[in-house]
């Protein structure tokens, strides 16, 4: 239906019709016309946040748990600029989101008006600014659909006053809905099956676009049919149930024994991941010429971008592993299940014996204070409530919480990339909004926490009852792990900076308990590992953010 409306009133009424709940933002007097006409738009939720990374960190953690677009407004350039930072986390990953921001009157051009779109075109999908009204309701509808579609991600619309103030004939619509259940070539789904079945130590590697596309369930039946070892890649989301006999756990290139491990596959099968993504170079291939490498992605960019892939499949993931299960299902021989029943039982040998090594590892300093990482998030596993979600953003301290900290399905932990640290304070409180019926969990470096501190302001001020718990170790962990990795590893030195590494501490220790209850969010600070239960039943018990201060001074890899 076509109607007459301001530029403004357009936006609002395509947010109500695509389902829009929430508005995450920090808004300038740019974006004033837009925020002024909320108040006749009860329906759509504006969450203000003090600084653009936490609205942009809460929009990319809704969006995760809702598989569709969140939407985000943001202030002109400088705001926009601060949002950066996240929204190429969002990129990388792979995030929906519409990203806007107001712009000047498109008339300044002798006083000089940014180009928004250009700013932002090198972490966004799509980016565009409209200087019309008339722009608005089609460049919108685009804007949602690019966002929701292979590969997704975020997108950028700028508006000037002009486009926002002015009045045109609107025709408001939804933005297209597009399936994506693309299935694989046939041929190459018995060239997979075949290379698997001749296979005698294969493994299988799953990234977020096997949770993205609702794969879990058929992966775990490839790996059983086939008896494969399985390694989850980055672990921003659950790819893979962790408790399962199979798997081994998160695959680092940064640890030597992962890189030599990887090498020992005669087959390697990635799925729905960047392969072999990592910070360092570790030479210009990590396999070698006698392993087959199968690299299964519905975004057909990523397939032989880095590593030279034997055979490439661009389908829907979940598709392609439902084909390849039903393929080898019916080319398997007695001989073969045979075979690969031994093979079962090895490879969960193997996994039981390397989780029970680590933590045999970690024994010694189980009762050392301050708290361990290992002993800190055990702790925290045996004290969270039923279905509660977990927001991992623990940086250094992530291989201890994947050690401890189970998950079954999609969404039981949320994992933060990393990549520009800051992004876990928004994200607990986004995944909070979009699960209203489960308690959410961050656990958070310190050093992130403290990127986005601003943001317990927001918990307090929209009463967004999450659990922040920082691990407080006074240091930028991650930093120390990462130089001592290239130190020795990249740079082949023997004697390596690692734990003492200049400008990496916190000499005037954080006291994050006392800045939350500053903001209105009740902090508690936690010295000992029988402190934690009793701490997380409080939190659970009040309807209201909390922050739990822990503090893990200890520099260790377990």
């Amino acid at each position: 239906m076509i109607q007459n409306m301001t530029g403004k009133q357009a936006i609002l009424e395509i947010l109500k019709l695509e389902g829009v709940e929430y508005i995450f933002g920090n808004p300038g007097t740019s974006e004033a016309p837009l925020i002024n006409m909320l108040g006749d738009y009860p329906e759509l939720k504006y969450i203000l946040s003090l600084q653009e990374s936490v609205a942009v960190g809460m929009a990319e953690a809704y969006a995760r748990c809702n598989k569709k677009a969140s939407f985000v407004n943001l202030h002109v350039d400088n705001g926009l600029a601060n949002g950066i930072s996240l929204i190429l986390d969002a990129y990388n990953t792979g995030t929906p989101m519409v990203v806007t921001s107001a712009n000047y009157d498109a008339r300044k051009v002798a006083e000089g008006i940014t180009d928004l779109a250009d700013l932002v075109r090198p972490v966004t999908k799509w980016a565009v600014e409209l200087t019309l009204p008339d722009q608005i309701p089609s460049v919108l509808r685009r804007a949602f659909k690019e966002a929701n579609t292979h590969p997704k991600g975020p997108v950028y619309v700028g508006f000037t006053s002009n486009a926002l103030e002015g009045t045109a004939a609107m025709d408001i619509a939804t933005s297209s809905s597009i399936r994506d259940q693309s299935r694989p070539d046939l041929s190459a789904i018995e060239e997979a099956s075949n290379i698997l079945l001749k296979s005698e130590n294969p493994v299988m590697i799953v990234g977020d676009r096997v949770s993205d596309d609702s794969a879990v369930d058929n992966a775990i039946k490839l790996a059983e049919l086939v008896g494969l070892s399985v390694y989850q890649s980055r672990g921003a989301e659950v790819s893979f149930p962790t408790q399962h006999e199979q798997f081994f756990g998160n695959l680092s290139l940064r640890l030597i024994s992962h890189r030599e491990i990887i090498k020992r596959y005669d087959t390697v099968l990635t799925i729905g991941m960047d392969t072999f993504e990592d910070l360092f170079h570790w030479g210009d291939r990590i396999l070698t010429n006698n392993t087959n490498l199968i690299h299964i992605d519905s975004d057909q960019g990523k397939i032989g971008k880095s590593e030279p892939t034997s055979l490439g499949i661009v389908s829907n993931c979940n598709t392609a592993i439902e084909d390849l299960v039903r393929e080898i299902s019916l080319r398997i021989s007695k001989a073969e299940i045979s075979t690969i029943n031994d093979r079962v039982l090895e490879v969960r040998r193997q996994v039981l014996a390397e989780r029970n090594s680590f933590m045999e590892a970690v024994k010694p300093t189980w009762d050392n204070l301050p708290i361990t990482p290992a002993r800190m998030m055990a702790e925290i596993a045996q004290s969270l409530p039923i279905n509660a979600i977990v927001v991992d953003d623990s940086l250094s301290n992530r291989a201890s919480l994947r050690r401890f900290i189970q998950a079954q399905n999609r969404g039981d932990i949320i994992g933060v990339r990393g990549q520009s640290i800051g992004g876990g304070i928004g994200a607990t409180m986004g995944a909070q909004c979009a699960n209203p019926e489960k308690k959410v969990f961050g656990i958070i470096g310190d050093g992130s926490a403290m990127m986005t501190i601003q943001g317990r302001w927001t918990a307090a001020n929209e009463n967004i009852p999450c659990v922040f718990i920082i691990c407080n170790n006074g240091m930028y962990r991650i930093l120390k792990t990462n130089y001592a990795i290239y130190q020795k590893d990249v740079l082949g030195e023997t004697e390596t900076a690692g734990p003492n590494l200049l400008h990496s501490d916190f000499g005037t220790p954080f006291d994050v308990a006392s800045i939350a209850n500053s903001m209105g969010v009740y902090g508690e600070r936690i010295e000992r590992p029988e402190q934690i239960k009793p701490a997380i039943d409080k939190a659970v018990s009040m309807n209201a953010p909390v922050l739990l201060d822990i503090i893990c001074l200890l520099y260790t890899s377990a």
